[in-house]
């Protein structure tokens, strides 16, 4: 199908393009759209979208790609695009739009438009309220369920979900909630009040991105309400946005355990400038921290002097040692962005991963004496200088990379900084001291 458009479009065929685009999903045009490099020949194909479905494919597309196509249009094309994009995607939008350009924006756009907006852009970045849709269908619990359904077809096409109703008093606060399937199987002069859902889960304003997502995965919702201080509601949080909130997170959490900087743009439209910025900040740190490493190995030069094969086990006690303790870290971090782990667990959590890595150093440790005395030929005392370090390395490494993360979060620091950088670096240290300190006992430097 992609490629029968993309002839279309290399032909020139108008008519038979804009047939075939309205046989597509929505999201599949934007993918079509996101893959034209041409941005002039992108405008035209988009203005070829009737309206009623140019604003749902517009906000699919890459917001790269969003800025190009509404800056390019006039400024009225512009206003009738945030007018039938939902607030939530609107506001994404202009955010990231320069100052003057967003003014004029909203000069074109409906009064509803506009407050809508301006609502939203009030909150924290990140924040339930600054994610919420304005879009809902709110019911009195006097009504009947045939006056519901009523009000349902009339507001139909302003609201991002019709499976979900709020029902509200008076003042606007949060009273239950009823399921469409609910108003469908009742009779229609059944009060609302005698059916709906009293326990609603809901969020409140302030309540950060991540905290939003881990309860809609933890109750297994697909729309919450958001209310404010005095539980008076003002909007609603969809899965499709928690699916974008949850990708952002993991990406953050994993460039973070990479120390890089996090970025939302996509690789492949960061520019070799901004990589480097984003990059070469950990990167200084992380070598002059290293520094510590070389200040030990410089003490111990002259009992390395003696026993020059020991220097040739280094970079595997390194190696291993940061790969244990990454292992536990990454372990840890995941457990606590799901709410799994607390700081409270934290002795349990060391008893579990000091046995795991006596387990561990144990079978490296074996495994390693008889590749030492069949394959390197080493006398049975280096041998077992080697393998006693491992082990203690691996208890190193276990303890910090469990503890670590868990001190992060309990002083408000970002767990996934604790990550494999930091470990690595404390534990090459502290298994560069065990090596020495063991070889010098049993080897007598």
């Amino acid at each position: 199908m992609y490629e029968r458009i993309y002839n279309l479009i290399e032909q020139k065929d108008i008519v038979n393009l804009k047939l075939e685009l309205l046989k597509l999903n929505e999201a599949d045009i934007a993918e079509i759209l996101d893959e034209i490099n041409d941005n002039e020949k992108r405008i035209r194909i988009f203005r070829l979208l009737p309206k009623t479905i140019a604003a749902d494919v517009f906000a699919d597309l890459d917001l790269d790609n969003q800025q190009n196509i509404i800056t390019s249009l006039s400024m009225k094309e512009a206003g009738t695009i945030l007018d039938n994009l939902f607030a939530d995607d609107a506001v994404d939008l202009i955010e990231e739009m320069p100052a003057n350009i967003v003014t004029k924006l909203l000069k074109n756009t409906t009064k509803e438009t506009r407050a809508d907006i301006n609502f939203l852009l009030k909150y924290p970045i990140n924040s339930a309220g600054s994610i919420m849709n304005t879009a809902y269908i709110d019911l009195k619990e006097n009504i009947t369920v045939n006056q519901a359904i009523e009000k349902i077809r009339k507001e139909k096409e302003d609201t991002e979900t019709l499976n979900i109703c709020f029902v509200l008093d008076k003042e606007r606060k949060l009273k239950g909630a009823i399921f469409l399937k609910d108003l469908l199987f009742n009779k229609p002069e059944t009060l609302i009040k005698d059916i709906m859902e009293t326990k609603v889960l809901y969020v409140n304003t302030y309540d950060d991105q991540e905290e939003v997502a881990n309860s809609f995965s933890k109750y297994d919702v697909n729309t919450m309400p958001v209310v404010d201080s005095e539980n008076r509601m003002v909007g609603i949080i969809t899965i499709d946005d928690i699916v974008d909130i949850m990708e952002q997170e993991a990406t953050e959490d994993i460039e973070k355990m990479a120390a890089i900087s996090p970025t939302d743009k996509p690789y492949m439209k960061t520019s070799v400038f901004e990589t480097w910025k984003k990059r070469i900040p950990w990167l200084l740190l992380l070598m002059i921290s290293a520094t510590f490493t070389g200040k030990i190995i410089q003490t111990y030069e002259e009992a390395l002097a003696s026993y020059v094969i020991l220097t040739s086990f280094i970079p595997m006690f390194m190696d291993t040692g940061g790969n244990a303790g990454g292992q536990a870290s990454v372990t840890i971090i995941r457990g606590i962005s799901l709410k799994e782990i607390e700081f409270k667990d934290i002795l349990k959590i060391m008893w579990k991963e000091f046995r795991v890595a006596i387990l561990t150093g144990i079978t490296l440790a074996a495994a390693n004496f008889i590749k030492l005395l069949v394959i390197d030929k080493v006398n049975m005392s280096i041998a077992s200088v080697v393998c006693l370090t491992l082990i203690v390395t691996i208890i190193f490494a276990k303890i910090v990379g469990c503890t670590l993360p868990l001190l992060a979060k309990k002083v408000g620091f970002d767990p996934a900084v604790m990550a494999s950088p930091f470990i690595t670096t404390i534990v090459d240290a502290l298994s560069l001291i065990t090596y020495f300190q063991i070889a010098t006992i049993l080897l007598g430097l």
